[in-house]
């Protein structure tokens, strides 16, 4: 995957609906395609949680721009990236302006004023030479014989060696951003503490430089088919951790401190804030007031107190860094950014200025979801955004992607649009919150372009007209997924990423042998019968080639895989479930862990037991044959 983005053409048109003051749209069509109109009943709470734009904001939030645009700043100054002062001229952005995050600070020959963000953009993301397909991992459940409780890096490593050896260009996984320190572990990846920094629960202890488990310790291998334990995991992990860390000095280490110096003030703050948790609890909102902000005096004196606690904390992060780049390779690791994060966690505390907290993001009944959905996270307001100069999002977005070279970002429409969920009612008495999803796509575009990244846009859902062509107009591939398409996969779009399932849905084996009806109706009360008669049109669409019903799980899988090799997309998935004929699916939406052992599930088969699995092999080689000869 080595080629850059095409020319940055205007913008193509996107939605344009109309808003009241405080950007909630005021008209909107639900998932029955039937008009809906806002009430100030409804918005009254989530006004309160936006807050009312100040004047004068469009005077001062950033400019965000492509070479060869108009701007309406006159001619002015800029203070570039790289230090050095660039004349901007009236009117148009030169074509051979640097991109970047550059400071406008004053008009020609004044002495500056007030500086504002200037942000210069490609427009378009970066895109891959050719067509590839890749393997789609939920990384803790891929563990290997030599794996603690869950998969890790080093089990990573084995599967991408794995899978090149066979045709495969990328890795898909599920995020791997840090949740919060401490029991219990949360055990969503879509509900993350940050989504900047990694968990080192994927750290791979024994290969941690100078672990010496018999002065140590080391961490113990669970029974095959052990649901993966996050709880344990984490205290093994950081009780060996932390004795590596004291008895070989690792805070000297000079490669370790030339690369947390390289990454300043988010990670000391991140590093700060994984010490308080430890010694006041996992909620910032309930430690003593002095230490809730995290430019306080207090939160800088007790850094400096616990500099070895700080310290270490970093270094985990240093060794999450080092063993992705050595489980990657050259190879293309698309991750996931979610939606947001917990309000208790490090970006919440970070960010609490820029956030909702009396708001979570969601979204209505639709197709998927007929009661609608809460996802706990608490929104950016987006005049909040724009007045920190985009800067959250800017760092969620380069944490996820660093070292990875590839980004598939969960529920794409939110940049455009997200369901508001008043805190404590039903995610049905929500409203629609606007972006200014013109200025985010290019800040993507900017990111895309500096790492070399893929963007893939999960637009599944609700999608309101224009946005799946704004997205493409920037190089975001579209997400087809077989099971929802009424179209062959021959006539989907190249610049996609085509796949037959994901996380939330039922496996190819799970859906057609039926189990997988089974054990939704377990975890949600529902009864098979009603389940499997949901199930109606995605078995429909699985057997669209005429594959009769008497056909067994593993010629389903076959079939499914045979028509997404049709498909003209530029990424081809295949879900790692699906080549070991996995029954069970990683996640029943609307259920936690009391109903059901989402995101706990094992792969039934170890990941350095996949070289010569005769039914995993044979399918990826003949999606390789379709992918390289369609």
């Amino acid at each position: 995957m080595t080629t850059g983005p095409g020319p940055a053409a205007g913008p193509a048109a996107g939605p344009q609906p109309e808003t009241d003051d405080w950007g909630l749209q005021l008209e909107w069509l639900d998932a029955d395609d039937e008009p809906q109109r806002l009430t100030d009943e409804r918005a009254a709470p989530i006004r309160e949680a936006v807050g009312r734009p100040p004047a004068g904001l469009d005077d001062v939030a950033p400019l965000v721009v492509r070479p060869g645009a108009r701007h309406p700043l006159g001619e002015v100054d800029v203070r570039c990236e790289d230090g050095t002062t660039r004349a901007l001229p009236a009117d148009v952005v030169p074509d051979d302006f640097p991109l970047g995050y550059h400071r406008v600070v004053g008009a020609r020959g004044t002495a500056p004023d007030r500086e504002r963000r200037l942000v210069v953009s490609p427009g378009r993301c970066w895109l891959p030479a050719q067509r590839s397909w890749g393997l789609a991992v939920q990384l803790y459940g891929a563990r290997s014989h030599a794996s603690g409780q869950l998969g890790d890096l080093a089990d990573l490593r084995t599967l991408r060696e794995w899978a090149t050896s066979l045709g495969a260009g990328f890795l898909l996984t599920n995020p791997l951003h840090a949740a919060t320190p401490g029991l219990p572990q949360e055990s969503s990846p879509y509900l993350p503490a940050t989504r900047r920094f990694r968990s080192p629960l994927y750290l791979r202890v024994r290969e941690v430089p100078g672990h010496d488990p018999a002065r140590d310790g080391d961490v113990t291998t669970p029974e095959p088919g052990a649901l993966v334990d996050r709880d344990a995991a984490w205290t093994e992990g950081q009780r060996v951790l932390r004795a590596v860390f004291t008895r070989t000095r690792a805070a000297g280490d000079p490669d370790f401190a030339a690369w947390r110096d390289g990454r300043g003030a988010a990670l000391a703050e991140w590093a700060t804030w994984c010490a308080l948790v430890e010694e006041h609890g996992p909620d910032w909102r309930e430690w003593p007031e002095a230490l809730r902000r995290p430019d306080s005096p207090a939160v800088a004196s007790y850094a400096a107190e616990h500099a070895d606690d700080v310290a270490f904390h970093a270094w985990t992060q240093w060794l999450v860094a080092e063993q992705l780049a050595a489980a990657t390779g050259s190879t293309t690791v698309v991750q996931d950014l979610p939606i947001g994060v917990s309000a208790s966690g490090a970006d919440g505390w970070a960010w609490q200025d820029v956030l909702a907290l009396g708001a979570s993001v969601g979204a209505p009944p639709d197709a998927l979801n007929a009661l609608g959905q809460d996802w706990g996270s608490p929104p950016l307001v987006p005049w909040k955004l724009r007045q920190a100069d985009y800067e959250p999002f800017v760092q969620s977005l380069r944490g996820t992607i660093e070292g990875a070279g590839g980004l598939r970002i969960d529920h794409v429409m939110g940049l455009f649009r997200l369901w508001w969920v008043p805190q404590g009612q039903h995610p049905r008495e929500g409203v629609y919150v606007r972006y200014p999803w013109q200025d985010m796509l290019d800040i993507v575009a900017l990111e895309s372009h500096r790492a070399k990244a893929v963007i893939v846009g999960e637009d599944l859902g609700t999608v309101e007209d224009g946005v799946r062509e704004a997205l493409a107009e920037r190089d975001i591939l579209s997400y087809k997924v077989l099971y929802f398409e009424d179209d062959d996969p021959a006539t989907w779009p190249e610049h996609a990423m085509a796949t037959v399932t994901t996380h939330d849905l039922a496996t190819v084996t799970g859906l057609w042998g039926g189990t997988d009806a089974e054990d939704q109706a377990a975890a949600t009360g529902e009864t098979v019968a009603e389940v499997r008669s949901q199930q109606t049109e995605l078995l429909e669409r699985l057997g669209r080639d005429g594959l009769p019903s008497s056909a067994s799980t593993e010629e389903a899988v076959a079939a499914a895989y045979e028509q997404l090799g049709r498909s003209p997309s530029l990424l081809v998935t295949v879900a790692l479930e699906d080549a070991v004929g996995e029954e069970r699916r990683p996640n029943v939406p609307g259920t936690d862990h009391t109903q059901r052992d989402n995101w706990r599930l094992p792969l039934p088969v170890a990941v350095d037991d996949l070289p010569g699995h005769a039914g995993a092999e044979r399918l990826l080689r003949s999606v390789d044959a379709a992918v390289r000869h369609p």
